[in-house]
This record gives C-alpha cells, sequence and structure tokens, in this order.
C-alpha cells in the first residue's frame, strides 16, 4: 500500500506532457533507429567571439580524470561508457567540461575529441540527452576558441540533430533547460535557423517558468541554481557578441541573469558558502565569487538588493548570526527529483564560521546513504513518529508532500506550520525570531517530536544540563525531554562524508532553542 501511494502522489503532479514523452521514449526503444555519422559533411560554420568565461582546475592529466572526488586512470584508451563509479561519473566524463580547465591546450583536447569520435557506435552513455547537450556547449567553446574541422563540425552537427528529436520533455527542468542552451550554442554556430528556433521556444518557455520572481531557480537548489547561473551567463556572452539572429534574445537573459545574480548572493553566507540544501554539494558548480566575477565582466552589477520570497528561502541575520531557513513547498510539484524532507530546515554561521549545517549530498546512487541524506532526520528540523515530512523514496522520487502554511514572514518574525505529520494527529509549527544578540526557534506540536541540530564537523562544544556550550556561542533549550549527542555524517561533496556531531532533542508539544 506504501509503493501504491508513493506512485500515485509522484505521477499525479505529473504534466501531460511528461506523461506522453514517457511513453513514446519507452515505446521508441524498441524500434531503435541506426545513427549514420557522416564525418565529411559540407557545413559552414560561424566563427564566434566570446568575452572570458570561467576556467576550471585541472581533472584530466593524460587518460586520468577525476570527477565527484574519484579518479579512474584509463591507460591506453578511455572508456566513455564506464560505469564503475555510477552514471553520474559517467556524466561528467561525457560532458567534455575538462576542455575548458586551465592548463588544457588544442592538440590535447583534440586527442581526446577524436577518442570520443572513434566510439561515436558504440557510445550510449554520452548520448544521452543531458550529458550530449553539455557536451555541445563544451565543443562549440573549444572550437571557436582553438578551431575545428569538418570532422569534428559534421559530428557535432549530427549531434545537434539528434538532440533536438529526444529533447527531455519526460523531465523537464534543468534538462530540458539544458536542451535549450545546447540548441542555442548550435544554432549560432551553424547559423541555423531550425535550431534557433528550438531553442528559442525552450528558453523563452522555461525560463519565464524555471526562474521565480525572487529570482530564484524552482528546483531549489542552490548548486543547481548556480549551474543554471553559469549556463546562463555563457548564453549571455554569446548572445551579446554575435551579430546573428537580431540578438532577440539578449533582454530575456539579460533579466534573468540579474535576478538569479541577486538570489545567489542573497543565500550565499559572508563565509562565501550557499546552504547546501536540497541536493546540493561543493566543488560541482562555480562559486558565488567566480560567477560575481564572471557577471561583472559582462556588464552586470552585483548586489544584494533583493528579496527572498517565492523559493521558499528567508535570510535572518544580525551582527552575530546568519540564518538561512526553508519555509517553502517541496517543488517544483511535477519535478521535485532534487527535493529532500527538509521542511523548515536551516543553516547558521556565528561570527562568519558555519556552525549549523545541512548534511548536504554525496550520491545520486539508490543507497541507504542517498535515503538518509533526503531525509527529514539529516536536516535541522522535526522529526515526528520517526518519518519524513515528505515522502522522499528512491533516488529521485517525492510521493505525498507537506504542505506549509506562512504566518508571520517578517525580517525580525518569521512563522509557518507544514501538515506533513497530519497522519499523527499534529501539524508542525516553527517560528524563528532574530533579536540585537540572539536568535530564538519555538517548535510546536500535538505530540512527541525530535528536534536535530547537525554541527559542523570543525565544531567542538559540549553539553551541560539544558545548554550546548561552544568556543563562542551557548545554545540554550526549555521544555525539553532528553538532549543526546550522537555520530552523524557530513557529506559537502560528492562522494566524501565526514563524521561530524549532531544534538538530539526529545520534547513534547513545544520546544524553545535559544541562539546566543
Amino acid at each position: 500500500m506504501t509503493n501504491i501511494s508513493n506512485y500515485y502522489h509522484t505521477i499525479r503532479y505529473l504534466k501531460p506532457i511528461q506523461l506522453y514523452y514517457r511513453i513514446f521514449y519507452k515505446i521508441t526503444k524498441f524500434f531503435p533507429k541506426r545513427i549514420f555519422w557522416d564525418e565529411n559533411l559540407e557545413i559552414d560554420v560561424t566563427s564566434l567571439k566570446f568575452a572570458e568565461s570561467i576556467q576550471f582546475d585541472e581533472i584530466i592529466n593524460e587518460n586520468s580524470f577525476i570527477f565527484l572526488n574519484k579518479k579512474k586512470d584509463f591507460g591506453e584508451s578511455i572508456d566513455w561508457n564506464y560505469l564503475g563509479f555510477g552514471r553520474l561519473w559517467a556524466y561528467n566524463l561525457n560532458y567534455f567540461e575538462f576542455l575548458h580547465q586551465k592548463e588544457m591546450n588544442a592538440q590535447r583536447g583534440r586527442e581526446i575529441i577524436d577518442s570520443f569520435i572513434e566510439q561515436l557506435d558504440r557510445c550510449k552513455v554520452g548520448l544521452e540527452p543531458y550529458p550530449l547537450s553539455l557536451r555541445c556547449v563544451n565543443w562549440i567553446r573549444f572550437f571557436s576558441k582553438h578551431g575545428g574541422n569538418f570532422r569534428y563540425n559534421s559530428v557535432l552537427y549530427k549531434q545537434l540533430l539528434l538532440l533536438k528529436k529526444s529533447k527531455e520533455y519526460h523531465i523537464m527542468g534543468n534538462h530540458l533547460l539544458e536542451n535549450g542552451f545546447a540548441l542555442l550554442f548550435g544554432a549560432y554556430y551553424f547559423n541555423d535557423k531550425a535550431f534557433y528556433k528550438e531553442a528559442k521556444g525552450i528558453l523563452n518557455s522555461q525560463l519565464r517558468e524555471q526562474i521565480l520572481d525572487d529570482g530564484g531557480h524552482f528546483e531549489l537548489s542552490p548548486m543547481y541554481h548556480s549551474i543554471m547561473l553559469f549556463r546562463l551567463l555563457d548564453s549571455y556572452n554569446l548572445v551579446v557578441n554575435n551579430d546573428l539572429f537580431d540578438k532577440e534574445l539578449e533582454s530575456v537573459l539579460k533579466e534573468k541573469v540579474s535576478k538569479m545574480l541577486s538570489w545567489l548572493n542573497l543565500m550565499t553566507f559572508s563565509n562565501g558558502k550557499f546552504p547546501l540544501m536540497n541536493d546540493a554539494a561543493y566543488r560541482i558548480s562555480p562559486t558565488t565569487n567566480e560567477l560575481n566575477e564572471y557577471a561583472s565582466g559582462l556588464g552586470f552589477s552585483v548586489n544584494h538588493n533583493g528579496v527572498l520570497k517565492e523559493s521558499g528561502y528567508r535570510k535572518l541575520s544580525n551582527k552575530k548570526f546568519e540564518l538561512i531557513a526553508d519555509i517553502g513547498k517541496v517543488g517544483p510539484d511535477y519535478q521535485p527529483g532534487h527535493a529532500h524532507a527538509d521542511t523548515f530546515s536551516f543553516e547558521l554561521c556565528v561570527n562568519s564560521r558555519s556552525l549549523i549545517v545541512d548534511t548536504g549530498t554525496s550520491t545520486y546512487e539508490i543507497n541507504e546513504e542517498r535515503f538518509y541524506q533526503r531525509s527529514t532526520q539529516a536536516h535541522n528540523t522535526v522529526l515526528v513518529n520517526n518519518a519524513n515530512s515528505s515522502k522522499v523514496w528512491s533516488g529521485h522520487r517525492v510521493g505525498k508532500r507537506a504542505k506549509v502554511k506562512v504566518i508571520s514572514d517578517t525580517p525580525e518574525l518569521l512563522v509557518a506550520s507544514h501538515d506533513g505529520y497530519k497522519t499523527f494527529g499534529t501539524n508542525h509549527k516553527r517560528s524563528f525570531k532574530i533579536d540585537k544578540d540572539v536568535i530564538l526557534i519555538i517548535d510546536e506540536i500535538s505530540n512527541e517530536g525530535k528536534a536535530y541540530l547537525h554541527f559542523s564537523p570543525n565544531e567542538d562544544f559540549f553539553i551541560q544540563e539544558n545548554e550546548i556550550i561552544g568556543s563562542d556561542f551557548r545554545i540554550e533549550f526549555s521544555d525539553f525531554i532528553d538532549i543526546k549527542c550522537i555520530n552523524t555524517r557530513y557529506a559537502p561533496e560528492f562522494n566524501k562524508t565526514i563524521i561530524n556531531k549532531s544534538v538530539c532533542i526529545t520534547f513534547k508539544d513545544k520546544l524553545e532553542t535559544l541562539f546566543k
């Protein structure tokens, strides 16, 4: 019955177009079409100009690659279908982002591209629409800088034709946006009106839907937000520096970049880090500082003048503390694949130092680590009856979701409730109140619950009666039953976990937590 409920509450939110394409792609798998990779197409290309973009640290040396903290030495020949470290690692291999690392030269880049082309007939992972999209963008940027040839351009053109027929309408979200960005780059590189029509349609509709009014990306992950902002900056870079298609996408790209940049700066602590909320990890996307510098080079002004609203995040701060809280819904409704059961969770910095942290994300594989990292227990919020507030399941699925009601929303007082525990006869109401020197959090339920606080691995503290005492902070609790310290796992990067200390506070009906 639980499985039936999960499927029902997952499928009911899907868009009709998602259902259509899921069925369509299932059927077409039984009738595969052979792709003829004609490497001698007579096709003209445009000499594109770009302003300087972001360069990556070294991730390749000879045929040895490092992605997601996993290193693989392929020896004489690269296996582009290698799945030994999971599909996400294989995706990273096929993105070809390493073409833009600081030490990459034209000859070495062409050798790796040749290796990929030689295996095209056997390539499976790399021809999936998502890695295919990123690779097309990265090849075009590389060829624009170092020059291509008939063979490269022919294979690139055929890949774009394949992408045009396999856009990810069954997934939507950031996947479909990446398809649109790739087709936009292809349109400019080949001066192709058909590619441009497809790209324009996707980008106009999806940017309007996916970028919320407060500037947040609707999948509500600061990491994916940063990735999408990077792609938008590259697309703006492309459009403003090349006189094609009347630069008609310039204004919409500029508007969305400005909004996303403002949101990211609001969501970044003074130590330069963003909170690891929902699926998020460091060293996957460019940093906030790198994106600010890139945007400044393209003429954007960096400011913190926006207001967090539609994305469901809020920031409260005083001279000592910075707190970012999540009072938003699980979203987006039809694609919550990167969502966690983290309603009302928060991260907290003291004196510009991470103190209370999100558990983070170390894997997308379907395993116990993935289940834990998406669970309510892994977040700084309240657990009732050992049940997740939203029914996260499998690797990227969400069934029944907590519904949030915002009661008070001011810079000094934030109050909201959610119904994720109504099965157990209670709602969870949480208040965040900030004063000159303190932050007070009040939790209210009609039941017994457990409040979790996950501390940075760098923190030393001890528990004394009703207090947690650290080097420059105290946390006082009122109306609790029990406080205990437990060992947990902090995942700041993919395939990297660190033992940290967490505190579990058992209480009934009401708990007050005072940070000072």
